[in-house]
C-alpha cells in the first residue's frame, strides 16, 4: 500500500512538472519586421510611415494562440515618413512630443476570439502618458526553420483616434476639411526568432 502511494505521488509530480513548462520566448528579427502606420491626408490620400527603433517581448506556449502575450516599446523619435520636415513636425509637441515622451508602449492583457490562425490581442496602448485599451486584429502566419533558428510570423492591425492620445494638431483646407485625419491605422508585420 505504502509503496503504491509513493509511486502514485511520483507520477503526479512528474505530470505537474511537465504541464507547468514556461511558454516559449521570442525576439523580433528587425531585418524582416516593420511597425508602421497610415493616416488620411486631405481626406483623399494616405501618408504612410514606420518606426525604425523598437523592442518587444513576446511569449507563446507552443502554437497555442490563446497564450500569446506581448510587450512592445517604440522609440517615437525614430518615426520615418520619408519627409524630414514632416518627421520633425511629428516629433514636436504638436504630435508625439518626443523629448518629453520618448516612448510609446503596448502591453497585452489577454487574447480573445481565437479562430484558426486569427485572434484578437487585447492590451493597453500608451502614448504621451495616455493609456487606453485597444484590440489588435492579429493573424499567426506560421513557423519555419532557418539554420539553427526557429521562426514565427505574425501580422496585426488596429485603428486609433490620435486626438484621444493628445496628438491634436490640425489645419482646415479651404473647403473646410481636415489636413490630417484623426484615425490612424497601426500595422505590425513581425518575424520572430525563438530565444535559445
Amino acid at each position: 500500500m505504502y509503496p503504491r502511494f509513493i509511486l502514485s505521488l511520483a507520477a503526479v509530480m512528474l505530470l505537474t512538472a511537465f504541464s507547468g513548462n514556461d511558454p516559449d520566448s521570442w525576439s523580433i528579427d528587425m531585418a524582416h519586421s516593420k511597425i508602421g502606420f497610415k493616416v488620411r491626408h486631405l481626406g483623399i490620400s494616405n501618408v504612410r510611415g514606420d518606426f525604425g527603433e523598437y523592442d518587444a517581448t513576446i511569449t507563446m506556449d507552443g502554437e497555442d494562440l490563446s497564450t500569446v502575450a506581448a510587450t512592445v516599446t517604440i522609440q517615437v523619435a525614430s518615426i520615418n515618413t520619408s519627409n524630414e520636415r514632416r518627421d520633425n513636425h511629428l516629433r514636436s509637441d504638436d504630435f508625439f512630443s518626443a523629448e518629453a515622451f520618448p516612448t510609446m508602449t503596448f502591453e497585452s492583457t489577454g487574447v480573445t476570439n481565437v479562430d484558426g490562425s486569427t485572434f484578437e490581442l487585447v492590451g493597453n496602448l500608451t502614448i504621451r502618458d495616455v493609456m487606453k485599451e485597444i484590440v489588435l486584429n492579429a493573424e499567426y502566419l506560421g513557423s519555419a526553420s532557418m539554420g539553427d533558428s526557429e521562426r514565427a510570423g505574425f501580422e496585426a492591425r488596429t485603428t486609433v483616434n490620435r486626438t484621444e492620445y493628445g496628438l491634436m494638431w490640425n489645419r482646415l483646407t479651404e473647403a473646410g476639411g481636415a489636413i490630417v485625419g484623426h484615425d490612424v491605422e497601426i500595422i505590425l508585420e513581425l518575424e520572430l526568432v525563438k530565444d535559445a
